[in-house]
């Protein structure tokens, strides 16, 4: 059974609804990114209550966990989700082929070939992205704002909006629980924040929760980088 969630977390959940629902209703073309990580599912839980039918767009890299695949079935299945695979131009193996072991000799390239462009290409669909990101997660997104105008390298432009901007990761589990939300199993395991396998390890920062992403070498893929003229 859900448990009753707290007064504070109750109303950080009527503030995200009244945020998102007026604009996603006027949307000509809404999508939601989606990494299946806890903020992923939490805000995709908001979501479908207001379009139950948004595309849900998944960077399906070829690196992930087979964890988070599974994961990602699951709650595609119960959900109901309208997923959608985005897919790089070239599989792993004409990658690794072509250019070698790049998430070892190139983490930016690779992330540009299997994450940000394919993800441009495909917001390029639609005129407004929703995400599960969080100010506390990095000091890079410590100036997120709830709604920004994100640009896209064509010049093409969205509402990018961000209704758990102000969460901590507490709020997040709290509200997973108090809806009986399952989360991905790789947390079970220590895992803090979780990518693509070969460059996600244990955070060795206990109080950096993206510490474990690319050996500490960056703290971002690329995607929630506005691009610059």
């Amino acid at each position: 059974m859900p448990t009753q969630l707290s007064s504070e977390i109750e109303e950080r959940f009527r503030i995200a609804q009244e945020f998102l629902r007026p604009r996603l209703l006027r949307a000509q073309q809404p999508c939601i990114t989606s990494s299946f990580q806890a903020e992923d599912v939490v805000v995709l839980h908001m979501v479908r209550a207001i379009l139950p039918r948004i595309p849900v767009l998944f960077l399906e890299t070829g690196y992930h966990f087979p964890e988070t695949l599974g994961y990602r079935d699951r709650m595609a299945a119960e959900w109901e989700l309208n997923l959608i695979n985005v897919l790089p131009e070239h599989t792993v193996a004409e990658q690794e082929s072509e250019f070698g072991i790049l998430y070892q000799s190139a983490p930016d390239r690779c992330c540009g070939l299997r994450k940000v462009g394919p993800l441009f290409r495909s917001l390029a669909l639609y005129d407004t992205w929703v995400t599960g990101l969080r100010r506390e997660q990095s000091k890079s997104r410590a100036n997120l704002q709830a709604e920004e105008s994100f640009a896209l390298p064509t010049g093409h432009i969205l509402a990018k909006l961000s209704p758990l901007a102000e969460w901590s990761t507490r709020d997040v589990w709290q509200y997973a629980e108090a809806h009986s939300i399952p989360l991905l199993p790789l947390y079970e395991k220590g895992y803090t924040s979780i990518g693509c396998a070969p460059c996600t390890s244990l955070p060795f920062d206990p109080n950096d929760p993206r510490s474990g992403r690319w050996s500490g070498r960056k703290l971002e893929c690329g995607i929630h980088i506005q691009q610059t003229s």
